[in-house]
């Protein structure tokens, strides 16, 4: 009776592994679009700080721009003014005025050349940006793409494996199972293994003689005091070992 137990558990064991691999799977998957989706907000939200920065600085390029126009303008003025000169205290005044409102513009100009040459750079910033964006909505579209059908798939190998199980679980202790099942979830998928020379192949702890004697009865379902696995004796039978 307790034989069938066992190899049941043992049938059960390799279900539950499966099955659970596969809902950590299930939960894993969706986590790469989450990391893409979070990369795209972030450029998103860049691109529209920049696209403000942007908007600034053009609002700065036309206040240049303007200043610019009217030094040149003002300059202008004082030329005209020249061809009226009567004396050199005047026309000392308006040389003076002249090279002021030249100066003036000339360093205008330079400004405006440097602030156009950083509003270039920043636009071509923030086209690659745009790009970018487009790129990454498009991988996201394909993997929403893929884990959709990821997904789907994993869900009817999930949903056979549960077949599986309810063939299997029909006449075993609920207690026991409720234990099995967290040592699997817990213990790498093994949670049942033999004891061979007296050690716990899950865990290899040494075990009492007394203790490996009981297990060999067969009477009753038995854990290991270190490992909490499931222990069946079987001899001359080697084991992967369970780490």
């Amino acid at each position: 009776m307790m034989q069938e137990v066992f190899t049941k558990l043992r049938t059960l064991q390799d279900i539950l592994s499966r099955k659970f691999e596969i809902e950590r799977d299930m939960k894993e998957i969706p986590k790469i679009l989450t990391t893409k989706i979070e990369l795209l907000n972030r450029l998103k939200k860049s691109y529209l700080d920049k696209n403000g920065e942007i908007t600034l600085k053009k609002d700065r390029i036309k206040e240049i721009r303007n200043k610019m126009l009217q030094a040149e303008m003002e300059r202008d003025k004082y030329e005209q003014q020249m061809d009226h000169v009567k004396t050199q205290r005047e026309y000392e005044a308006l040389d003076k005025e002249i090279k002021g409102a030249s100066e003036k513009e000339s360093e205008l100009r330079n400004q405006l050349q440097k602030e156009e040459k950083i509003l270039e750079e920043m636009v071509s910033n923030i086209e690659r940006e745009e790009t970018m964006i487009k790129k990454q909505e498009e991988e996201i579209k394909t993997e929403q793409s893929r884990i959709k059908h990821e997904l789907k798939e994993k869900t009817k190998l999930l949903k056979n494996l549960e077949k599986e199980e309810t063939k299997i679980t029909p006449g075993l202790d609920e207690e026991i199972l409720f234990k099995f099942e967290r040592i699997i979830k817990s213990k790498s998928g093994v949670g049942i293994v033999p004891i061979l020379n007296g050690i716990c192949t899950g865990c290899h702890m040494i075990l009492t003689s007394q203790y490996t004697n009981d297990v060999r009865l067969l009477d009753r379902i038995m854990f290991c005091p270190n490992c909490s696995r499931i222990l069946f004796y079987q001899e001359d039978e080697v084991e992967t070992v369970a780490k």
